[in-house]
Order: structure tokens, then sequence, then C-alpha cells
């Protein structure tokens, strides 16, 4: 499959191909052997390689459906980075390219958790990539961040509380 993806501003060359069990992933000039096992529910855990000559690396990653038709919410590495999907030439918004996006944006659980810090506090100015919310899920400790520039609105959750996936954490102005 051939898609175009939006970055933030950058917009990227894909190509999957599915090779017996793994994937041969081509970013613009650059391809990767990635093998995906589903560990729990929407978490994902994929082994990074670019070949036999290169040592692979661990990046997990959560996929969560969007609320609407066609959205995926993405966190890799515990970031939830703006991303928008076009197939085959035609547009289909996934995650929302949020970087884009006019209005308040609201940083979601990738995951049933708990929260460990929160980062934020409502009125702080934030700039995007900037930590907000640090969640613990399976063990691993996620700093989730902004999408984008702006300022922190409301931050719905605590330290220590546990967190349903796609609860609310905080929205961003």
């Amino acid at each position: 499959m051939h898609y175009d993806v939006v970055i933030g501003e950058r917009t990227r060359k894909v190509v999957v191909l599915r090779i017996g069990e793994a994937w041969r992933v081509t970013v613009d000039d650059s391809t990767y052997e990635v093998q995906a096992t589903r560990v729990d529910g929407a978490l994902l855990s994929l082994l990074v390689g670019q070949g036999p000559a290169t040592p692979s690396r661990s990046v997990p990653a959560v996929v969560i459906p969007g609320k609407a038709s066609g959205a995926l919410g993405v966190h890799v590495n515990g970031r939830q980075p703006a991303v928008a999907i076009s197939e085959s030439g035609r547009s289909r918004r996934r995650g929302g390219a949020a970087a884009h996006r006019i209005g308040p944006l609201r940083l979601t659980a990738p995951m049933p958790g708990k929260v460990v810090r929160v980062l934020v506090a409502p009125g702080d100015a934030v700039e995007a990539g900037q930590g907000l919310v640090v969640a613990e899920a399976m063990k691993m400790h996620n700093e989730l961040r902004a999408a984008k520039a702006g300022r922190v609105v409301s931050v719905s959750v605590t330290e220590g509380q546990s967190s349903d996936a796609e609860a609310v954490l905080a929205v961003v102005e």
C-alpha cells in the first residue's frame, strides 16, 4: 500500500509491504523491516531494523480507533504525533492532524493506566512536543506530549488517578 503521511507539517511517502510475518516499510528513501506483535489490546511492540547488518530496536506503540469514522489515535514512544494519512490519492484523516486543527486539542490516554505525574496546570503556555502528563500502563511510563503549541485550558486528572483508554487527560487551545 502507498500512503502520503503528514506528520506535523512534513509529508512523507510511505510504502508498506507484507513479507511473511513481517512488514517492509519504506519511508521516503529509507527501508525498514518491522515485526509487530500485539501485547495487549491496543498496545503493540514493534521491532524495527534496517536489515541483517543493523540491530533492531524495540518501539512501543498504541493505536486506538477514534470517535470519528476512520480516525485513529496513535501513540509512539509516549508521544501523540499529529498524523494525517492519504491512501492512493484519497485524503482520509487519521489521528486528527492536530497541529493544523483550529480549536481545542484533547490529550487522551492511549490505554487504561495510572497518572504518574501532571506536568502542566490550566493557563500554562505549551510548545508542540512538550510533555503534559506522564502515564503508566503495563509497567511502562509514557510522557504524553502536546501535538501543537497553545495554552492549557484544563487538566482532568491528578497524580495517582487511574484513567480509562481514551479518557481526556488535558485540553490545549
